[in-house]
């Protein structure tokens, strides 16, 4: 059974080491190696950090960036859902969203976004489960290992925040 609770430092560890799953993967991130636990924190919004525990191993994590530092756009912010290899493909990553949704409305944001690799059609699929839209794509917007990517963005905008 799958229990997620709020993301606490002693978190640290697993987080970074399911983040460093989906970067070897090529398909979550153009990062290419997972930050120390103090620029992940400083990376993120201080709520909206989810763990999903099996027991007592974390095996997945959500939590939300904001999209600028200007304060009209505090209502927004990016969506990363993480899964750990193994244990993809049995709902985790849906529940963290969903729950990310969730927490994020209570925290005020209005709007969220997510940046996906085109060729990432789980992770697009998940989103528009969850009632995320397609805005729009950036064609070979940056390079990973030397080859032009392309993302795609979702938006979903609360319908109790921000109306």
């Amino acid at each position: 059974m799958i229990t997620l609770i709020p993301m606490l430092p002693e978190h640290a560890n697993p987080v970074l080491e399911i983040y460093g799953h989906g970067i070897a993967s090529g398909m979550a991130t153009f990062e290419t190696k997972a930050p120390d636990w103090i620029g992940f924190n400083n990376k993120y919004l201080p709520h909206s950090r989810i763990i999903a525990i099996d027991n007592i191993e974390p095996v997945g994590w959500a939590a939300l960036t904001p999209v600028s530092a200007r304060e009209c756009y505090n209502g927004v912010a990016e969506v990363s859902v993480y899964v750990h290899q193994q244990h993809q493909r049995k709902g985790i990553g849906r529940l963290l969203l969903e729950e990310l949704i969730r927490v994020s409305e209570q925290n005020g944001i209005w709007s969220l976004l997510s940046v996906i690799h085109e060729e990432n059609r789980a992770s697009i699929h998940l989103h528009e489960q969850c009632g995320f839209r397609y805005i729009g794509y950036r064609e070979r917007i940056a390079q990973l290992d030397g080859i032009w990517r392309t993302t795609v963005m979702l938006e979903k905008r609360s319908k109790t925040v921000g109306q």
